[in-house]
């Protein structure tokens, strides 16, 4: 127990009591206040300094404990102190009490609250960061907003002490002057709409636009100056309304949706349809995962009442698989799909050239410029390649390259090595190694899937080497040497260097966006390790957008169509209306066996970010789809953990280690994204027996660890009662 926080609610709750139990509220009425003007004066003739300093303190006190009554007391203030002195004292005690308020609020609650909806206040502080003083300003200039709402509100963000009383200070000094001066004709009014007539509301509200549109301004002001060395070359008619760079996940979307509404839009892609996700990622990956998990279970058929067989196949028929499931899943995204849909697809490489202007290099040597009002960027990301000493000389390949480098091969490479622990070197590891190749997996941080709990690491590193992989983590890749045709990764461990003969060499330690070339640089774009971009996803000049790995933050394909419908929108309709990017249930998955898949938060990221938390998880081993699937005495383990507000059912996270977890997290985001909680999960019937019934048995784990045992126990004994 927090006893400052519970001795300050005691103190408050006392005050506020003995202020409505004394019925003190009968001094801060109008009637009162005009009965009493004359004597008020009188005593200020006499003792000005006091009784400035008592009404000082009064006028804090009540701001402080949100008591009603301000408004009087601010007639009050013009009614005894005049306008000068009145505006002066009112204005410095309500800021002052104000601020005792929002320290208050901030010191009592604003933990708890964090606790409870730490995610979505983290997107409100955000906001507070950017623009929460031109907001706080806005609401301090129009009266209709309770002042007092205002104080509390605010002190549960992230907004500095100083900046909420330097603002609320400027902010309520024309109000506090309207009060006053009214409390200088004291005699004539009769109650408080004598002040706020409808002309004064209405120029109250007109007063708290101002800024609003001043920022408006502002911005207009720093748009001329982005495009200031643009000066003519702004076309007056534009050839399109949209030209997406890029034909992956997020170009495709983008061009998409530009058709559905009837814009003309061309989409440029300089290689293949599809991007990375098709052709060298996703697609690939997953056809290989599955040819290999075959092998696997095939090896392993004694786990089903059938024989341990060794699988015979060819390593080319295999690749020649993949290559053909790609081939069947190309024409969703081919030239004459969105040819039809109403999109001009051009192949060619685009080149922007002013920010109006784009320039398509064609393949037979000619270039055509095309003018658009606005340009999205979907350029997708290229695996990096670590500056090691020998590295092309010993040659590798890449998760782009490997899928044409070893179509040519008549077999697995014998001796494979894996550099890179995240992802993408982990199912491509698991993948290889099923297939025959002995896989060494060598990853410089201390676990595998960093980013991820370290009892998943652990997990996906017993199964990469339950089915042979070698795992080095910890260990730095110093350089490469070729000894005849010996080819050989020299390692550092703890200070010891180590010798690893391979034969092919997959780099898989990350991808980088794809940002040169495009004539970014010429315009002044900063082409970093992604494209800066507001919560609109405009870059320097709002009239280009990016998506997809290029903007980052996720390099995601669903997060790449997720950002195109915010980027398409916003291009098109952005003069009407803008929409924020919404990053709040972002789900991921490794493709691993068993997957590894999340939304939310983890362990490890509630406590980096303090947020509390509780844990409810129901282990795969036990439920009967799995036994039926894999057996009783199956070595490998999963598991459903959900992470909650405290004492709450709200979904902060959740981890599943499992077959199909990729497929059994849907519920989870869906729940996540609409805002239900575990018991509406547990209400939902799930067919039996399926992996499904995971979820609803994690729900029924935090329910059990949150049963009303009070309640309980007068049920055990209401019903002994029954018995007896």
């Amino acid at each position: 127990m927090n006893y400052k926080k519970t001795g300050l609610l005691l103190l408050v709750a006392a005050m506020v009591a003995a202020f409505f139990a004394l019925d003190l509220g009968r001094y801060l009425s109008l009637d009162y206040l005009n009965h009493s003007q004359s004597a008020f004066e009188a005593l200020y003739a006499r003792r000005p300094l006091q009784i400035a300093l008592i009404y000082f303190v009064i006028y804090v006190a009540v701001t402080a404990l949100s008591i009603p009554g301000a408004a009087i007391l601010t007639l009050a203030g013009g009614a005894i102190f005049g306008l000068g002195w009145g505006t002066l004292l009112v204005s410095f005690a309500s800021s002052v009490g104000a601020t005792l308020a929002f320290l208050s609020a901030r010191f009592v609650l604003r933990a708890s609250v964090e606790s409870r909806f730490g995610s979505r206040l983290a997107e409100i502080n955000k906001g507070i960061e950017k623009d929460g003083a031109l907001y706080l300003f806005t609401l301090r200039l129009v009266p209709l907003v309770p002042f007092f709402v205002i104080n509390l509100v605010m002190g549960l963000t992230r907004m500095k002490t100083a900046t909420f009383y330097a603002v609320s200070q400027l902010g309520m000094l024309a109000g506090t002057a309207v009060y006053v001066n009214a409390g200088t004709q004291l005699a004539r009014l009769d109650s408080l709409k004598g002040i706020l007539s409808p002309a004064l509301l209405g120029s109250f509200v007109l007063l708290g636009l101002f800024p609003l549109l001043a920022r408006k301004v502002v911005d207009a002001i720093a748009r001329r100056k982005v495009y200031a060395r643009w000066a003519g070359v702004r076309p007056r008619t534009f050839d399109r309304n949209l030209v997406v760079i890029g034909a992956g996940a997020g170009g495709l979307v983008s061009a998409y949706i530009a058709a559905t509404v009837k814009a003309q839009v061309t989409l440029v892609e300089a290689h293949k349809m599809g991007g990375d996700c098709l052709n060298y990622g996703c697609v690939p990956s997953k056809a290989l995962i599955r040819s290999a998990r075959l092998a696997h279970q095939m090896r392993h058929g004694a786990r089903y009442g059938l024989r341990d067989t060794e699988p015979a196949f060819s390593f080319k028929a295999v690749m020649q698989r993949i290559h053909e499931v790609i081939a069947a899943i190309a024409p969703h995204d081919s030239v004459e799909r969105y040819t039809a849909l109403g999109v001009q697809v051009l192949q060619g490489h685009a080149k922007i050239v002013n920010p109006w202007t784009v320039e398509i290099a064609l393949p037979g040597g000619t270039t055509q410029r095309l003018t658009t009002r606005s340009i999205v960027i979907a350029t997708g990301s290229r695996p990096v390649v670590p500056p090691l000493p020998g590295l092309a000389d010993v040659g590798y390949v890449t998760s782009d390259t490997l899928w044409e480098a070893f179509a040519r091969l008549d077999a697995v490479p014998h001796r494979l090595l894996v550099l890179g622990g995240g992802p993408i070197g982990c199912e491509l590891a698991q993948s290889f190694q099923r297939l025959g190749a002995q896989v060494t997996q060598i990853e410089l941080a201390p676990r595998l899937l960093l980013r991820e709990d370290a009892e998943v690491s652990s997990l996906v590193r017993q199964a990469l080497e339950r089915d042979g992989v070698q795992v080095l983590t910890g260990h730095k890749a110093l350089r490469f040497e070729k000894n005849g045709d010996v080819k050989i990764a020299v390692v550092e461990y703890n200070g010891a260097e180590q010798r690893i003969e391979f034969d092919a060499l997959l780099c898989a330690v990350g991808r980088a966006a794809r940002l040169t070339g495009y004539g970014l640089e010429e315009l002044g774009i900063s082409t970093g390790p992604t494209l800066p971009t507001n919560d609109y996803l405009q870059t320097l000049y709002p009239n280009i957008f990016a998506v997809g790995d290029v903007a980052g933050p996720y390099q995601f394909t669903h997060v790449a169509a997720h950002q195109a419908w915010y980027a398409s929108v916003n291009a098109l309709f952005g003069d009407v209306r803008k929409f924020k990017a919404d990053y709040t249930v972002i789900p991921q998955a490794t493709f691993t066996d068993p997957e590894v898949a999340r939304v939310g938060l983890n362990e490890q990221e509630a406590n980096e970010k303090g947020i509390a938390f509780e844990v409810a998880r129901y282990n795969i081993d036990d439920l009967d789809r799995q036994i039926c699937d894999e057996g009783a005495g199956h070595p490998m383990h999963g598991f459903v953990k959900v992470l909650t507000v405290p004492g709450k059912d709200r979904i902060l996270g959740v981890t599943l280690v499992a077959a199909h977890a990729g497929d059994l997290l849907a519920e989870y985001i869906l729940a996540m994204k609409h805002g239900l909680g575990l018991t509406k999960l547990l209400g939902t019937i799930h067919i039996y027996p399926t992996l499904a019934e995971a979820n609803k048995y994690a729900a029924g784990e935090w329910k059990r660890a949150h049963a009303p045992q009070r309640l309980l126990a007068w049920a055990a004994r209401f019903h002994h009662w029954k018995r007896s």
